[in-house]
C-alpha cells in the first residue's frame, strides 16, 4: 500500500495561492475579462468601480446582474431614446370629425346592431381581454397590487374582482344572444400583465380568490419588463454597489412584452383577432365591452379608443391628435400642449379643437399587436423621465425610460375614436382619499351614483338617510353589465342606500 505524499512547509492558515483556489472564486478576484469588454463596449464599465470593495457574494451577485441585461438592446434603446429628445416634432391638427363617433350622432339603431355583432364575435371566441396591472397601490396608501384594492362600496369588492364578474356577465349576455340554450357559455381569455413588483401578490390573489368565479385556465399572467435608470449622459445608476438601479418600462412595455412571452403567437393559437386593452385603475371600466366592439368590427380599423370630452382647457389629460399634415392618430400630454391650443374652440361645432382625452381604453387587432411589437422594438425610442432614483448617493437626479401605451397609436394604418360619458364609464382611482380628484371616495360615488340612475329607469324606489348625492346603490355585475336586464329585480321594490343588489 502506497504511504500518502507528505506535504512539506504547508501553513493550514495561510491564503490560497491562486493556483489552489476554487474556480469561482478565483474567476472573482477581478470582473469577468468577457463580460468588462462588453461593458467597455457600451461605455458602462463603471459599474466595476467598487469591483475591490465587494464581498465575494456581492461580487457574485453583481456579475449576475450584469448578466441578465440585454446589453446591446438596453445601449441601443439608450442611444435612440436620447437622440430623439430635442427633435422637432410634425406640428399637431385636430383629429378630423371623421374619426370620432360621437354621442349626438350615434343612432339607437347602430348602438343595437354594435352591440349585437359584439355578442356574436364574442361567443365566437374572438374577443380576449388585456389588463394592465403593473402597478402598486402606493399613492393609495398600499404596497398591495392597485387590482387589489377596495374603493369602499358596500360589496366590499376589489377592483379585480368588479372586472372578473363583467367578464362573467358578458360572457353569459353573448351565450343567451348566440344559443337557444341561455346555461350556454362563451369563453373570454383574461390576460393580466403584472410586474416584478406585484406578480406573485397578483397571482396569490386570484388563487385565493378562486379566480372570483372565472376558470383558472382562462388567466393567464405575464410580466412587464425592467429597464436600467440612467445619467443624463446615458451611464447606468447603481442602486447599490452590486445592483443596477431599474425600474419598469412603462405600461406600454405590454407590447414587448407580449412578443418576449410569445402570447401573441398563443391568442394567434386561440383563435383570437381582437384584443380590448385597459388600465386596472378604473372602477367603471366596461371590459369586453359589446357595443365598442361590435363599432371596431364595423369600422374595420387596427386600433381604437374610448375617449370623453375634456372638461376644460387646462384638464391635466393627454388628448388625441393627428401628428402632421394627414398624419397618423396619437397621444400628446397635457404638459405638451401649448396653452393657447389648448385653449382654442372649434368654431363650427362649439368643443375646445383639441378635446379628445385618453383615458386608456383600447381596442387593437392582434395582426396590429404583432406589428407594433415589432416595429417599437426596432425604433426602440422610450419617453425619458427626469426623476428622483435610488442610488448609491442617496437618491439622485436622474432618467427612467419607460414606453406608453398610446406609443400603439402612431403604427395604426387606421385608427377609431369612441366617445363614452365619464359619468359612466370613467372613474380613476390614482390617488389616497383627502386628495383633490381620483380618490377611491369619488370612484365610489360614480359607481353608486350610476348604479342608482339604473335602478330608478328599471322602476325601482330608493330610500336614503343621507343626501342622495352622497350616496347610492351598488349593482352587482353578475346582475346587469349596463343596466340591462334589471326590470325584474327592481320594477317596484323599494332600496335602502346604499346597499348591493346581488340575485
Amino acid at each position: 500500500m502506497t504511504e500518502p505524499m507528505a506535504v512539506v512547509g504547508f501553513d493550514a492558515n495561510a491564503p490560497l495561492t491562486p493556483q489552489q483556489q476554487p474556480p469561482q472564486q478565483l474567476l472573482l478576484q477581478q470582473p469577468p475579462q468577457a463580460l468588462l469588454e462588453r461593458l467597455k463596449d457600451y461605455g458602462q464599465e463603471d459599474v466595476f468601480s467598487l469591483w475591490d470593495e465587494l464581498s465575494h457574494e456581492e461580487r457574485d451577485l453583481l456579475v449576475k446582474d450584469i448578466e441578465s441585461l440585454d446589453l446591446s438592446r438596453v445601449d441601443r434603446i439608450i442611444r435612440c431614446s436620447l437622440r430623439s429628445q430635442g427633435l422637432p416634432a410634425a406640428a399637431i391638427e385636430p383629429v378630423p370629425e371623421s374619426c370620432v363617433s360621437t354621442l349626438e350622432e350615434r343612432t339607437l339603431e347602430e348602438r343595437e346592431r354594435w352591440w349585437k355583432t359584439g355578442l356574436k364575435a364574442i361567443s365566437d371566441g374572438k374577443l380576449a381581454v388585456l389588463l394592465l396591472s403593473g402597478g402598486q397601490g402606493t399613492r393609495l396608501g398600499s404596497s398591495d397590487p392597485k387590482g387589489c384594492f377596495n374603493i369602499g362600496l358596500p360589496s366590499g369588492k376589489s377592483l379585480f374582482q368588479l372586472q372578473a364578474e363583467r367578464i362573467l356577465r358578458v360572457q353569459r349576455l353573448a351565450a343567451q344572444a348566440t344559443t337557444d340554450n341561455s346555461t350556454g357559455s362563451a369563453s373570454i381569455h383574461w390576460y393580466v400583465m403584472t410586474s416584478p413588483f406585484t406578480d406573485e401578490a397578483t397571482r396569490n390573489f386570484f388563487e385565493t380568490q378562486r379566480y372570483f368565479g372565472l376558470e383558472a385556465n382562462q388567466v393567464t399572467f405575464f410580466q412587464q419588463g425592467t429597464i436600467p435608470c440612467i445619467s443624463k449622459d446615458g451611464r447606468f445608476v447603481m442602486e447599490t454597489p452590486y445592483k443596477v438601479s431599474k425600474a419598469p418600462d412603462g405600461n406600454g412595455g405590454v407590447y414587448a412584452a407580449l412578443r418576449s412571452s410569445n402570447l401573441l403567437e398563443d391568442m394567434s393559437a386561440r383563435g383570437i383577432k381582437y384584443i380590448d386593452c385597459y388600465g386596472v385603475d378604473n372602477a367603471l371600466v366596461r371590459v369586453a365591452d359589446p357595443t365598442f366592439l361590435g363599432y371596431f368590427i364595423d369600422k374595420g380599423v387596427s386600433a381604437a379608443a374610448k375617449v370623453v370630452r375634456k372638461a376644460y382647457p387646462q384638464e391635466k389629460v393627454g388628448v388625441f391628435v393627428r401628428r402632421g399634415k394627414g398624419g397618423p392618430l396619437t397621444v400628446v400630454e397635457y404638459s405638451e400642449l401649448d396653452p393657447s391650443l389648448a385653449s382654442a374652440i372649434n368654431q363650427v361645432t362649439g368643443r375646445l379643437r383639441f378635446c379628445w382625452s385618453n383615458v386608456c381604453l383600447h381596442m387593437f387587432t392582434l395582426d396590429f399587436l404583432n406589428q407594433v411589437a415589432n416595429g417599437l422594438e426596432k425604433d426602440s425610442i422610450y419617453h425619458l423621465a427626469e426623476k428622483k432614483i435610488p442610488s448609491i448617493h442617496g437618491h439622485t437626479m436622474g432618467l427612467k425610460m419607460e414606453q406608453f401605451i398610446f406609443d400603439a397609436f402612431p403604427y395604426a394604418p387606421s385608427t377609431a375614436l369612441f366617445e363614452i360619458l365619464r359619468e359612466e364609464e370613467f372613474a380613476p382611482v390614482k390617488n389616497a382619499n383627502g386628495s383633490n380628484f381620483d380618490t377611491p371616495d369619488s370612484a365610489r360615488l360614480l359607481v353608486l351614483r350610476l348604479h342608482a340612475r339604473w335602478v330608478v329607469a328599471a322602476g325601482g324606489f330608493l330610500t336614503h338617510s343621507v343626501p342622495l348625492y352622497a350616496t347610492g346603490v351598488e349593482v352587482s355585475p353578475l346582475c346587469s353589465y349596463a343596466g340591462e336586464n334589471l326590470e325584474a329585480i327592481c320594477r317596484g321594490r323599494t332600496f335602502h342606500a346604499p346597499c348591493e343588489i346581488s340575485f
